[in-house]
């Protein structure tokens, strides 16, 4: 390990309101760019990551969007969850995102899967905000 001067990266931790189906997520700026891991339900893991980039909306070039990169294990379908937040984030603070999740909860039906997306954009609308 090398002594010296460090950084220790800003975190910020927020949840869903919704225990029942609880979605967690943590931030992590690591110079201008950030970290998030997103996790939830019995069994968490790492099921897919996204990376986003910003860049000038096709519709209007005044206005940031965002463009990313997804990469799912096989069997896993966090890759809608992981897309949406890092691409949010990044046009939101036109900057580099790297998103993360693995979300598990055995014997989920539509209307649970629905909640639980809701729960997601619930999460990235309040790191957002915490982020900004």
């Amino acid at each position: 390990m090398v002594e010296g001067k460090g950084h220790r990266p800003e975190r910020i931790y927020v949840r869903s309101r919704d225990d029942q189906l609880l979605i967690e997520a943590e931030a992590v700026r690591i110079g201008a760019d950030i970290l998030i891991y997103i996790w939830g339900g019995e069994r968490p893991h790492i099921g897919s990551v996204a990376a986003a980039q910003p860049r000038p909306s096709h519709k209007d070039p005044a206005c940031v969007s965002a463009t990313a990169s997804v990469m799912t294990f096989p069997g896993h379908k966090e890759d809608v969850i992981v897309k949406e937040a890092a691409e949010s984030i990044a046009a939101g603070l036109d900057t580099h995102v790297v998103v993360t999740a693995g979300i598990h909860w055995d014997d989920l039906d539509a209307e649970k899967i629905a909640v639980i997306m809701e729960n997601c954009r619930e999460v990235m609308r309040d790191l957002l905000l915490k982020l900004r």
